[in-house]
């Protein structure tokens, strides 16, 4: 009970033992800087093991392509298909996927640095144990992405809206929320450092209230959120 009555209140303070949190009570996350090259057009597939560098692949249907372990450096995807499409362990370094599209992408294990991923519209996306460096994930919606396990490190969700994401066990550094919806979140487990919540526009934490430590959230997110700190703490509440 003691350690979750001192997580609630970290998570409204930032974690400064004088209580105040303000702007200086969480570090900002490291933003991406992609500059792609002059790009060739690409039309063939996916293979595993397989070396993309400086292509673009426009329209792509990757439904179902298998390039597990693939490297893909100064790419852009845009509005390509990537329904089951097997990206295991797959590297996406100093690229950009715009508009893409896709039930049951395959990205566990992944590794993304450098990257931006814009207006995104993915459902069933598997990265548990995925690394995430420098990563902007700026619009679009992402139904039940598995991120268990996975290693996120400045990354900063834009206005994007993420419908029971499951964070359970992984480890969240400088990482921002802002303008974003957040629906059904599992926290369970997860280690949070420098995690700013306070500009989300809907704040829902199905599981994982006890992990909110190291986050930072406002004081109306603090005001909604507790009936679940109540009752994380067994506490009831009457009139």
């Amino acid at each position: 009970m003691a350690r979750a009555t001192r997580n609630a209140r970290n998570a409204a303070t930032g974690g400064r033992p004088d209580g105040r949190g303000g702007e200086a009570a969480v570090a900002a996350a490291r933003r991406p800087e992609v500059r792609l090259p002059p790009l060739t057009p690409y039309g063939g597939g996916l293979e595993p093991d397989g070396d993309y560098d400086g292509l673009e692949f426009l329209g792509a249907d990757l439904t179902g392509q298998r390039g597990r372990g693939a490297r893909f450096m100064d790419c852009a995807l845009t509005e390509c298909a990537l329904d089951e499409a097997e990206l295991g362990h797959a590297r996406f370094i100093d690229s950009v996927l715009t508009r893409v599209r896709g039930v049951g992408t395959d990205l566990a294990g992944a590794a993304l640095r450098d990257v931006e991923v814009v207006d995104a519209r993915l459902g069933g996306t598997q990265c548990h144990g995925a690394s995430l460096e420098r990563v902007v994930i700026k619009g679009g919606k992402i139904d039940y992405l598995n991120l268990r396990q996975a290693r996120l490190k400045d990354i900063v969700f834009d206005g994007c809206v993420l419908v029971e994401a499951d964070f359970g066990g992984a480890e969240l550094t400088r990482v921002e929320f802002r303008g974003c919806t957040l629906r059904r979140v599992d926290l369970s487990g997860a280690r949070l450092k420098d995690v700013d919540l306070r500009a989300v526009a809907e704040l829902d934490i199905a599981r994982g209230l006890d992990s909110l430590s190291g986050a930072v959230i406002s004081t109306a997110q603090l005001l909604d959120l507790a009936p679940a700190f109540a009752a994380q703490l067994g506490v009831r509440v009457a009139d």
